[in-house]
C-alpha cells in the first residue's frame, strides 16, 4: 500500500510523539463526525471505494445492529493502514485474571443486603501493574454473555500499558480517574483525562492507557447490551444538567511503526484473551461516524436543586444513563453530587433517608462525602 505522508501536529492530528501532540477535540455527544490525520485520506461520496485514498483499508465498527432505527444506529468507518483482523488467533490469557467478573450468579459472587463501606485502595509500588492488571470487580448484576447487566470495577495502576492494547467486547467502559491523569489512546485518537473528568470507551474499541503523572486509581462502570446516553430532561426543559456540546471526542491520530509482538487483550464473556500482531492497532489515518470514544469535564455539569423546601430526588443529578426497554428504568445511571447551593426552609439538612429499589455504588473523587459532613 502507499505510505501515508506524515503530517505536522496541526489541529491535533497526525503521527508523532506525545510531547509534540496538540490535543484538539470534536464537540458534541451523538454527533456524526469526520476527522483525518492526513489531508485527503477520507474518501468522499462513499464509504468503501474500490481503492481508498493512500491505499488505506476501509473498516466499519458497529455499535448497534445494522437494522437499528436510524435515531439509535451507531457506527463509524475507520480508514487504516492495516486491517484489525490481521492478528494471530486469540488464546485465554495466562495467567488468568482472577479479579474480573462478567457473570453475576451465586457460583461467582456473594449477595449481601448489608450496606458496605471501605477505604480507598492503595496504589501498589510493586509489582508493576498497568490498567489491565490493576482492574478488579467490586460488584455487579446480570451477565455479559446474555448482554444484560452491569459491573462496577476499580483500578489501581502504577505503569503505562506498553506494547499492548485493551478491547472490551462485553460492553462500554465509563472510567472515572480519582488520582492521576490518564492518557487514553484509541483508534479514533487521543484523550487526556485528569481527575474530575470521565471517559467513555464504547464496546469494541481498542485502547491503551498511559499514566503521564505516575500512579493512578479510580472507578470503572461497565454496561452490557446498551450504551450510555444523556437522560431526558422532562419538565426541566431544553437546557441543564450535562450539555451535549461539552462532551469531547478525539481527532484522528495514527502510528505506522512496525511493532512485532504487539498484544491485543480482549475481554469477552468476562474473561481475558490475548492475540499478537506485528503492528499498532492505532493505525487509523481517518474516520467518520457517530460511534466514538468521548470524555466529559464534570465541572461543566449544571445542577438543579431545591429553592424552597424538601430535597429533590438524587436522579436530578444524572449525567449519563443506560436505558432499558422498560420506560423510566435504567440499567445504570451515572450520577454526581457536585459543589452546589442547598437552599431550603424548614427542611432536614442532610438528604433524606431512603430505601431504594436500585443498588447504589458511591465513590469519592474529591472533597468530603456530603452525608458525612452534614
Amino acid at each position: 500500500m502507499a505510505s501515508p505522508r506524515r503530517k505536522q501536529q496541526q489541529h491535533g492530528d497526525g503521527d508523532g510523539d506525545d510531547d509534540s501532540y496538540s490535543f484538539r477535540y470534536l464537540s458534541g455527544l451523538g454527533n456524526s463526525f469526520t476527522s483525518e490525520a492526513v489531508p485527503g485520506s477520507l474518501p468522499g461520496a462513499q464509504n468503501s471505494p474500490l481503492v481508498c485514498p493512500l491505499g488505506l483499508y476501509a473498516e466499519q465498527l458497529s455499535g448497534t445492529p445494522f437494522t437499528a432505527p436510524r435515531a439509535r444506529n451507531l457506527r463509524t468507518w475507520l480508514y487504516r493502514i492495516k486491517p484489525s483482523v490481521t492478528h494471530e488467533p486469540f488464546h485465554p490469557c495466562q495467567p488468568a485474571h482472577r479479579r474480573l467478573i462478567g457473570e453475576f450468579d451465586r457460583t461467582t459472587t456473594v449477595a449481601t443486603p448489608t450496606q458496605l463501606r471501605w477505604a480507598p485502595a492503595d496504589v501498589p509500588q510493586a509489582p508493576p501493574l498497568d490498567f489491565i492488571d490493576g482492574l478488579y470487580t467490586v460488584c455487579g448484576a446480570g451477565s455479559s454473555f446474555l448482554r444484560h447487566g452491569y459491573a462496577v470495577h476499580m483500578y489501581a495502576a502504577n505503569k503505562s500499558m506498553d506494547g499492548c492494547a485493551f478491547c472490551n467486547a462485553d460492553g462500554d467502559f465509563l472510567i472515572v480517574p480519582q488520582q492521576g491523569k490518564l492518557l487514553v489512546t484509541t483508534e479514533c485518537g487521543k484523550l487526556l483525562v485528569p481527575p474530575g473528568e470521565i471517559v467513555v470507551i464504547p464496546q469494541g474499541f481498542r485502547f491503551a492507557v498511559d499514566l503521564p503523572d505516575g500512579p493512578s486509581r479510580g472507578y470503572v462502570s461497565e454496561i452490557f447490551g446498551t450504551h450510555f446516553q444523556l437522560p431526558d430532561l422532562g419538565p426541566i426543559g431544553a437546557n441543564g444538567l450535562a450539555s451535549a456540546r461539552d462532551f469531547l471526542s478525539p481527532t484522528a491520530w495514527f502510528e505506522q511503526a512496525h511493532r512485532p509482538g504487539y498484544t491485543i487483550v480482549q475481554k469477552y464473556g468476562g474473561e481475558l484473551f490475548t492475540a499478537t500482531q506485528d503492528f499498532s492497532p492505532f493505525n487509523v489515518v481517518a474516520w467518520h461516524g457517530n460511534y466514538v470514544p468521548y470524555k466529559y469535564d464534570l465541572s461543566k455539569f449544571c445542577p438543579f436543586n431545591t429553592v424552597l423546601f424538601d430535597h429533590a430526588d438524587p436522579s436530578v443529578n444524572t449525567v449519563l444513563t443506560a436505558p432499558t426497554d422498560k420506560p423510566g428504568v435504567a440499567l445504570l445511571d451515572f450520577v454526581i453530587f457536585p459543589p452546589r447551593w442547598l437552599v431550603a426552609e424548614n427542611t432536614f439538612r442532610p438528604p433524606y433517608y431512603h430505601r431504594n429499589c436500585m443498588s447504589e455504588f458511591m465513590g469519592l473523587i474529591y472533597g468530603i462525602y456530603e452525608k458525612l459532613s452534614s
